[in-house]
């Protein structure tokens, strides 16, 4: 009996795999019956054996490929390269496969910020600062400078570092020959106690060295050590150099100051500079600090006022601070801004040192309303000038 249930169950084998055959090689007739195999497994798969279309898929659209191969038009495995997206004629190589990277996709928008130099730049510098509050010491890298504005011959930089307001004491770079984008990577130290750090103003100056040895000022960054940016890490800055102001001081000193409108916001932008040739009103009881307010007008009538950080003990103060106030397009007419700078005394009494009104011109003649003017004809520009105080009433 076992022997003869082994010999049927080999016939049964034998007779599934004759049948098997068969009906592959009757199906094999029926061309219209028959699915080309997939595009990209052809070479593996062997080609005798096809498939066969289920009788559901029978009433489906066929597009003829060859005489005895049919494939289905909405499965094409491999679209056209001018239906994938993002193929343009110019890509068409790189994105006619499905599933590879369009390395066009995946590129960062180049950052012009730091390659962009506006008209009438002098160059620009590199540095990093950063300030270590237990040994009260004032790290400075010098990095690099770019596109300085050299003389005729080859420009030979160096970089001079002060701690203002100490005028005698600085560091100074090496000397780079034959170029106007030199690399420094120097380091210079700073002994600085941590009461009077945010009163400090970092001086960068930076020369041109010709062949009789003299020294000719390219430009200069000045960069006033505020809390905010000595916070932190180390951070590396970008600063375009400006020209020193070669004029001497009017009678009471002279502030600068930066204005921009932007007409989308109707946002009015004030950037306190820095002054210089203040005459400081000395007393015993007096401890001389310095400050600015800036007080927004219309019509002679206040609007709103605001204050930068007071500066001790200079008669050439840097600020760099920023205050914006809120000006519809038909207030400027009629709108006025009035910087005033004050010495401050014990006691928080404090002394007017002169005053600067920028305006239209119901307000302003002369420099005052070229400042203001030149503002509104050009919208998000920061338009920076110097202008001389006066004095309304004596002290």
């Amino acid at each position: 009996m076992v022997v003869s249930r082994c010999l049927w169950k080999r016939l049964r084998a034998t007779f599934a795999y004759e049948e098997l055959s068969g009906t592959t090689a009757a199906s094999s007739t029926q061309g219209h019956k028959l699915c080309p195999p997939d595009a990209r497994t052809q070479a593996s798969r062997p080609p005798g054996v096809p498939f066969v279309v289920p009788p559901s898929l029978q009433s489906q659209d066929w597009v003829p490929l060859s005489s005895r191969e049919r494939a289905q038009a909405p499965q094409d495995p491999c679209p056209a390269p001018e239906l994938l997206p993002h193929a343009t004629r110019s890509n068409l190589g790189d994105a006619c496969m499905v599933g590879t990277i369009n390395p066009e996709l995946y590129k960062i928008p180049e950052d012009k910020s730091e390659t962009h130099f506006p008209e009438g730049c002098l160059g620009r510098l590199r540095f990093s600062v950063e300030y270590q509050q237990q040994a009260e010491r004032l790290l400075v890298g010098l990095i690099q400078a770019q596109r300085l504005q050299a003389p005729s011959e080859p420009c030979s930089p160096l970089v001079k570092l002060h701690l203002l307001p100490d005028e005698r004491r600085f560091r100074q770079s090496k000397t780079k020959c034959g170029t106007t984008s030199p690399q420094f990577d120097e380091h210079f130290i700073f002994q600085v106690p941590s009461k009077s750090i945010t009163q400090r103003v970092l001086r960068f100056s930076v020369y041109h060295v010709d062949r009789q040895r003299k020294h000719q000022l390219l430009g200069q960054v000045l960069f006033p050590l505020k809390t905010e940016t000595l916070a932190g890490d180390c951070r590396l800055i970008w600063r375009d150099l400006e020209a020193e102001s070669l004029e001497p001081p009017s009678k009471f000193g002279d502030l600068q100051f930066c204005l921009s409108y932007n007409d989308c916001l109707n946002r009015l932008t004030v950037i306190v500079l820095r002054a210089k040739g203040l005459q400081l009103l000395q007393d015993d009881t007096s401890f001389v600090s310095v400050l600015v307010k800036v007080s927004l007008m219309n019509h002679n009538k206040f609007v709103k006022c605001k204050k930068t950080s007071a500066v001790l003990g200079s008669a050439n103060p840097v600020y760099s601070e920023t205050f914006s106030f809120e000006a519809d397009p038909a207030e400027l007419d009629t709108a006025s801004l009035s910087l005033t700078v004050l010495q401050r005394a014990k006691g928080d009494r404090s002394r007017e040192l002169g005053r600067v009104v920028v305006g239209p011109y119901m307000y302003t003649r002369g420099k005052e309303l070229e400042h203001w003017n030149e503002m509104l004809s050009k919208p998000k520009e920061l338009v920076r000038r110097w202008h001389a105080l006066c004095r309304t009433t004596e002290p």
